[in-house]
C-alpha cells in the first residue's frame, strides 16, 4: 500500500509540475493571464491536498483532504476544458493534462468514498 501511495504522490507532483510548465505557454493577455492563474492554483492545489491527506492524523481528516483534492483536480479539468474550447491553446500536452485530471479525479473520488465507507470512528 505504501508503494501505491508514493506512486500516486509522485503522479500528483508530476501533474502539478506539468500544469505550471503549461501555464507558461498560454498567451500573455487578460484572458490567458486569468485562466493561467486559476489553473496554476488548482493544479498545484490538487497535489498539495493529496500530500496533506497522506499525512492526516485521522480517517476523517484523510477523507476531508481527499475531497478537497477532488475539488481542486476537478477545477483544473474545468479550466483545461475552457482553454481548449476558447482555443487559448491546443496540442498533446493539453490533451494529456485533460486525461490526467480526469483520471486523478476518479482515483481521489473512489479513495474518498472507500475511506468514508470503511470509517469506524
Amino acid at each position: 500500500m505504501l508503494a501505491q501511495t508514493e506512486a500516486l504522490r509522485a503522479r500528483c507532483r508530476a501533474f502539478a509540475i506539468r500544469i505550471l510548465k503549461f501555464v507558461k505557454t498560454l498567451p500573455r493577455d487578460p484572458a490567458g493571464d486569468t485562466v493561467a492563474r486559476q489553473l496554476a492554483r488548482s493544479g498545484t492545489g490538487a497535489s498539495a491536498n493529496y500530500h496533506s491527506a497522506c499525512r492526516a492524523r485521522s480517517r476523517a481528516e484523510f477523507v476531508s483532504r481527499l475531497h478537497v483534492a477532488v475539488d481542486e483536480v476537478d477545477e483544473s479539468w474545468h479550466w483545461l476544458v475552457v482553454i481548449r474550447t476558447s482555443e487559448l491553446a491546443s496540442g498533446s500536452e493539453l490533451e494529456w493534462l485533460l486525461q490526467e485530471s480526469s483520471e486523478l479525479r476518479a482515483i481521489f473520488s473512489k479513495s474518498a468514498s472507500t475511506a468514508k465507507a470503511n470509517r469506524t470512528d
